[in-house]
């Protein structure tokens, strides 16, 4: 096949054409990047506890509980409570207190607790697989001096948790490269079979994603909690691992990469030589058609080897993309597409995502390897690798605009939060790679047309070596050596040196023309742009992981937004509870009246679901004013009637944002408090 570059006039032509892909790939990367900030999302956040940090309960609570933005993975020591001395006052049995939307856990305390600051320390395991921890304080009567200690060290943070974030971003990497450089071969490329530089980028990027996975199920166990390397190797962490979503997810993904092994066995051994052998059946044939007639018969059939390959090819196809997808969703399965909204949904449009990126990426990242490692790669293969790019592009488009909307939720949050702020700071970064990525494609398609050329200038120089390096020649039917004697040209080792000078020149003709070659150049110049906007969007790109997401944070300032009183007019809030334990929901309406400095009026309903008054065994409300270190002032209201409570003389000194808390208790066991932030005066 012979390949012209490309005219100024038909640049213009394919520019015009590639407007249209060029604002879907646009959509795309944006959509892609609403969709990178989905591990930063995923840390699940404490959003409430019982008793409050900093709370002075006048007696022993029976319980300590936490809730959270979204599921966690507990177990019998996520949760301890440390009395001044640091020893442990809860009974180690872990209570699960879910209900609905809302994620509970807690543990019971042992009866009989005497008066003292007590210190609750936590971890769990958030639905992306990154650990989350925290700690705080509760007092008993009145605080007290504590000998516990906080660790300085939050869970997930130190050396392991480097090592570990490395292992994860190689398996990323890793799964693209196999995903897409195989997909480029079957779907654009059949004769890359037979290279070594693409046989090499495949079996690499196999290797980096087996060992990346091993890495990160043997690093699970000091990641999630010591932090100590030496952890690594404990049987006992590992089989509790081993129990975990997570640690079954890279299991699986350690079976199928074995099936995967499989696969490149086959697309690189039994195919690759049946591609070639096909090829120069074709050839053989075409030249014993065109050289002597009816000798092409005795060739065999190209039709028979035809319909041969094609099989291996839809079997490698289907055999492929089962296994692909099903290292897709050993993520899927185990991160933040298994929890939150509307999961039967985002598991599947979570691993198309996953594909959709690996064949896209993963398969430019083929070609680029092919145009630098193999000259003279046909311009149908880059044509057909177009085509699948583009749908690529429309899967990336269709599902990342969908995981923009589960993480982020509204477009206040774009430019309301710190989190949608740093997202357009990143959007805007994305513009400028998007553009340099133009620039690059046409430079690419230009070197589609060249890489031709050198293929062909390459193929006349080894004729011509032939021609140097011919141990002998025919005239007139006899056999005449070109140099020195006949013994000399039948040497072997004579005859091994020639071959390798051969390919020493064709080699050197072959470097020397990539290096002059302008398309080439500038390719790499327009690569190496991308390569310096990318280290800035790298950076952006951490900063968002530890930003809290803007559908989160949202929600966090609707919760505890704060209820601005109008001068002399009463404050009215309505807060919902759930203690947990058997009609255990309900709603809390509270008035303060008249809602300013001074005596006050308390007034408080409590009410069940269906809007009938609820009698509660306790209710006891207090008054915080934290930027005064005033408080907690506590109040208990005297029953007035069914579900109605009231207090008279209620006294707040000074004005300013006072948090109420309400502590209500529905049985002997379970109770909860429920705030909110109230402007007074």
């Amino acid at each position: 096949m012979t390949a012209t570059a490309p005219t100024p006039s038909t640049d213009r032509v394919r520019a015009t054409a590639l407007l249209p892909r060029l604002t879907l790939v646009l959509a795309a990367l944006l959509a892609a990047f609403f969709a990178t900030a989905t591990p930063a999302s995923a840390h699940a956040a404490l959003t409430a506890s019982d008793p409050v940090d900093g709370a002075v309960v006048a007696t022993a609570p029976a319980q300590v509980s936490l809730s959270f933005s979204e599921g966690v993975a507990m177990n019998g020591d996520s949760i301890r409570v440390l009395d001044p001395r640091g020893k442990r006052v809860d009974t180690g049995e872990l209570r699960d207190l879910c209900s609905g939307n809302t994620i509970r856990y807690g543990t019971a305390l042992r009866p009989g607790l005497p008066d003292g600051t007590y210190t609750v320390a936590w971890q769990a395991i958030s639905a992306d697989s990154h650990p989350v921890s925290g700690a705080f304080t509760f007092s008993v009567g009145a605080p007290s001096e504590t000998a516990v200690s906080l660790p300085s060290r939050a869970a997930g943070d130190g050396p392991v948790a480097i090592a570990y974030g490395i292992a994860r971003y190689v398996a990323y990497a890793g799964f693209a490269v196999l995903v897409g450089a195989s997909a480029f071969i079957l779907l654009c490329w059949r004769r890359g079979a037979a290279e070594r530089p693409m046989q090499t980028l495949v079996v690499r990027a196999w290797v980096a994603l087996t060992v990346a996975t091993l890495a990160m199920l043997m690093l699970r166990t000091p990641y999630t909690g010591s932090g100590n390397f030496a952890d690594a190797f404990d049987l006992s962490g590992l089989k509790s691992v081993l129990e975990t979503k997570s640690g079954a997810s890279l299991v699986s993904r350690l079976l199928l990469l074995g099936a995967a092994a499989l696969f490149i066995t086959v697309l690189f051994g039994s195919y690759a030589r049946r591609h070639r052998s096909a090829e120069e059946s074709e050839a053989s044939v075409s030249g014993d058609a065109a050289g002597f007639g009816d000798a092409a018969g005795s060739a065999g059939s190209p039709d028979g080897d035809a319909k041969e390959e094609s099989d291996l090819v839809f079997g490698l196809g289907i055999g492929g993309a089962v296994v692909a997808a099903g290292i897709a969703a050993t993520w899927a399965l185990s991160e933040h597409a298994s929890t939150g909204i509307q999961p039967a949904i985002a598991m599947p449009v979570d691993i198309l995502h996953l594909l959709a990126v690996a064949t896209w990426l993963g398969g430019l990242t083929a070609l680029l390897v092919a145009l630098h490692k193999v000259p003279g790669i046909e311009r149908e293969a880059i044509r057909r690798f177009s085509a699948v790019a583009f749908t690529s592009v429309v899967v990336l488009a269709a599902t990342g605009t969908y995981q923009s909307w589960r993480q982020v939720g509204s477009w206040s949050a774009l430019t309301g939060t710190d989190y949608g702020r740093l997202l357009l700071l990143k959007i805007g970064l994305v513009g400028v790679v998007v553009a340099i990525a133009y620039v690059s494609r046409k430079w690419t398609s230009r070197l589609a047309g060249s890489g031709q050329d050198a293929k062909t200038a390459a193929s006349a120089d080894d004729s011509d070596v032939s021609r140097e390096t011919s141990p002998a020649s025919t005239a007139n039917g006899t056999t005449t050596a070109v140099y020195g004697s006949g013994a000399e040209a039948t040497d072997p080792r004579r005859a091994a040196q020639l071959a390798r000078q051969s390919a020493a020149r064709r080699t050197a003709r072959e470097k020397q023309a990539r290096d002059a070659d302008p398309d080439r150049a500038g390719l790499r110049r327009s690569v190496l742009a991308e390569a310096g906007v990318a280290v800035v969007l790298l950076a952006v790109t951490t900063i968002l992981t530890s930003t809290e997401p803007g559908r989160a944070a949202e929600l966090e300032a609707s919760r505890g937004s704060n209820a601005a009183a109008v001068p002399d007019r009463a404050v009215k809030i309505t807060l919902p509870f759930d203690t947990g334990g058997q009609n255990g929901k309900g709603l809390i309406r509270l008035q303060l009246d008249p809602g300013r400095v001074g005596a006050n009026n308390l007034h408080v309903w409590a009410e069940t679901p269906d809007g009938s008054p609820f009698d509660l065994p306790e209710i006891k409300i207090s008054f915080t004013l934290e930027a005064k270190e005033i408080g907690p002032l506590p109040v208990v209201p005297e029953y007035a009637t069914r579900g109605h409570w009231t207090a008279s003389g209620v006294q707040l000194p000074l004005s300013g944002d006072w948090r109420i808390d309400v502590t209500v208790r529905t049985s002997d066991i379970d109770q909860t408090t429920v705030q909110k932030n109230v402007k007074i005066g």
